[in-house]
């Protein structure tokens, strides 16, 4: 296992699992058809909680360009890892936008509408807008990007500072952080809050042979890429400000 690698199977593990109940809610004849936001928005913490897990130990579990740009920018991350971090997201990305295809392929079929199939794979704003569905995509990357700066370890005692070892639990606090943002600032655009989760499969959409799938919605799919990424850069930049 290297960095590189934890990155592929964390963000797989991420879109699977995002994606995947996006595609159990909105595609017809599923067990969860209809389920609602609050299913999408816990399982989409969820997701991220075993992205974490399993890339933590090995790369830090990014999993989002914004976070390997807001970390590079706050000084915290050699900008030449950058590069290698983004490709191992986009491949991750796009083959579990492609495996989620694979487990619904069945509800693809009963599911005519085109821009349902393609919501199990991107984001499509519910108001289409570009400012307004940008600003959107900034103020929640930001949030994402901030709180994470602050994120700290549990200790024991007052003068020791003795670190706690949660282990796997020590995930759980980005899984609560990206689910009060996708209950909170989620319903505009869907909450992309990641590049690669939304081009990634947005690609892989593109590609994959699903029949009736319609338009990848290309017009729209530079406001997930450029709203998380300034958001994560004025987040840096916050916390720079206030750290001096």
């Amino acid at each position: 296992m290297t960095a590189f690698i934890a990155e592929i199977i964390g963000t797989f593990m991420l879109i699977l699992l995002g994606n995947g109940v996006v595609a159990n809610v909105v595609l017809n004849k599923t067990k969860g058809h209809n389920a609602g936001w609050m299913v999408i928005s816990t399982a989409w913490a969820l997701a991220v909680f075993t992205g974490v897990v399993i890339a933590a130990p090995y790369s830090g579990a990014h999993l989002n360009p914004a976070v390997s740009v807001g970390l590079a920018t706050a000084g915290l991350l050699d900008w030449v890892l950058v590069p290698s971090y983004i490709i191992a997201q986009m491949i991750g990305a796009m083959l579990g936008a492609s495996m989620v295809a694979l487990v619904y392929r069945d509800h693809y079929l009963e599911t005519p509408d085109p821009v349902l199939k393609l919501a199990t794979f991107c984001t499509i704003p519910a108001i289409p807008n570009k400012t307004s569905n940008l600003i959107s995509e900034i103020i929640g990357s930001f949030v994402l990007i901030f709180v994470i700066f602050y994120f700290t370890d549990p200790i024991i005692g007052d003068t020791s500072q003795t670190p706690i070892g949660l282990g796997s639990i020590g995930a759980l606090p980005v899984a609560f952080l990206v689910w009060v943002i996708g209950l909170s600032l989620g319903g505009t655009t869907g909450y992309a809050i990641n590049p690669a989760r939304d081009l990634g499969p947005r690609i892989a959409h593109a590609i994959l042979p699903i029949k009736g799938k319609g338009s990848s919605h290309w017009h729209y799919a530079w406001v997930p890429i450029i709203g998380p990424i300034v958001g994560a850069v004025l987040a840096a930049g916050l916390h720079l400000l206030l750290s001096t």
